[in-house]
C-alpha cells in the first residue's frame, strides 16, 4: 500500500497538507478557510468528505483557521496534545467533544493503516509537534516552525524517505526587513522557525540517512523566496557531496496552493494532477 501526499498550501500565511493511503485521509493543519482547504483537496483528487481526521501541529493561526468548520461540517475528529487544544479554545468554534483527540508525543497511533508519531518541536506555542507517516516501509516527516536544528526532534526525521522541511527567512533579508525588531528576534529565536541555511545543514543530514525527496515549506513572505531557498540547500548538498541528482531530489512548496499530489513505496514517484 503506498502512501500519498499534497502540500496544499505552505508558508507564513497558511499551512495544510494532505496525507493518505487507500484506508485513511489525513489533513495536517488548515491554515486558511475551510472553502480554501476544500478546493485545493479537490484539485488534487481528494474529496473532504472522505477525510479520516485532522491533526493539528499548533494552535497559531495560519494552521487553524479552518479546522472548526472542517470538523462540523464533515464531522471529523481533531487530534492535538493537551497544550495545543488549551491554546485552541476559543479560536476554531465549537467541537464535538466526541471529535475531540488527545496525544502525548512521542505516542504513535494509527488512523487506518498509517502510523503516525508526533514528536515535540521547539517553536513557541502551547505544546507544538511535528509528524511521521509510516506504511509498508514507507516513511513521511513534516518538519516545520521549528526554532533550532535539535536531535530531540532530528531522530524522528531521520530515515524519511521523503521529508516537508522547514525553511523559513534568509537571515540577511530578515535582518533588513521592515520588521520590528521584537519580530525578527522571535523569528530567529531558539523557539521561532529554521533559516534556508538550516535548512541546508538538515537537508545534508538527512540526504546522508537516506531521505531522497526534500520539500522545502512554509517560506516567509516578507522574507524570503523560494529561488534562494531552493539554491541555499542545493549548496549545502553540493558542500557536503550530496548533489540533488539521481533519485534524491529537491523542491520548494507552493505558499498559494497545491503542490501535486506524489507517493512514497519503495521508489518515491511524483503524480501531478493539472
Amino acid at each position: 500500500m503506498e502512501l500519498r501526499f499534497s502540500p496544499l498550501f505552505s508558508g507564513s500565511s497558511g499551512n495544510a497538507t494532505y496525507v493518505g493511503c487507500d484506508d485513511a485521509h489525513i489533513l495536517v493543519d488548515a491554515g486558511l478557510s475551510g472553502t480554501r482547504v476544500t478546493q485545493e483537496l479537490m484539485k488534487v483528487g481528494v474529496n473532504p468528505a472522505v477525510l479520516s481526521a485532522i491533526l493539528v501541529t499548533h494552535e497559531h493561526s495560519d494552521h487553524i483557521k479552518g479546522i472548526g468548520i472542517l470538523s462540523r461540517k464533515y464531522d471529523l475528529p481533531v487530534f492535538a496534545t493537551e497544550g495545543t487544544w488549551r491554546e485552541m479554545y476559543g479560536k476554531i468554534g465549537a467541537i464535538s467533544p466526541r471529535n475531540m483527540r488527545i496525544f502525548e508525543p512521542g505516542q504513535d497511533f494509527y488512523i487506518g493503516s498509517i502510523d503516525v508519531t508526533p514528536f515535540a518541536t521547539p517553536h513557541d506555542a502551547g505544546q507544538p509537534v511535528g509528524y511521521t507517516f509510516e506504511i509498508s516501509g514507507a516513511k513521511l516527516a513534516i518538519a516545520t516552525d521549528l526554532g533550532s536544528v535539535r536531535d530531540s526532534w532530528l531522530k524522528y526525521v531521520k530515515g524519511a524517505d521523503a521529508v516537508i522541511l522547514e525553511s523559513n527567512y534568509d537571515p540577511g533579508m530578515l535582518e533588513t526587513g521592515p520588521y520590528p525588531y521584537d519580530l525578527k528576534k522571535r523569528i530567529m529565536g531558539r523557539h521561532g522557525h529554521l533559516s534556508n541555511d538550516d535548512a541546508g545543514e538538515v537537508a545534508a543530514e538527512l540526504a546522508k540517512n537516506g531521505t531522497r525527496q526534500i520539500i522545502l515549506g512554509h517560506l516567509s513572505k516578507e522574507n524570503n523566496y523560494p529561488e534562494l531557498a531552493l539554491q541555499c540547500t542545493l549548496s549545502a548538498l553540493k558542500l557536503a557531496g550530496l548533489e540533488a541528482q539521481g533519485d534524491l531530489r529537491v523542491m520548494v512548496a507552493s505558499r498559494d496552493g497545491n503542490s501535486g499530489m506524489y507517493s512514497v513505496t519503495a521508489a518515491l514517484q511524483e503524480t501531478r494532477y493539472l
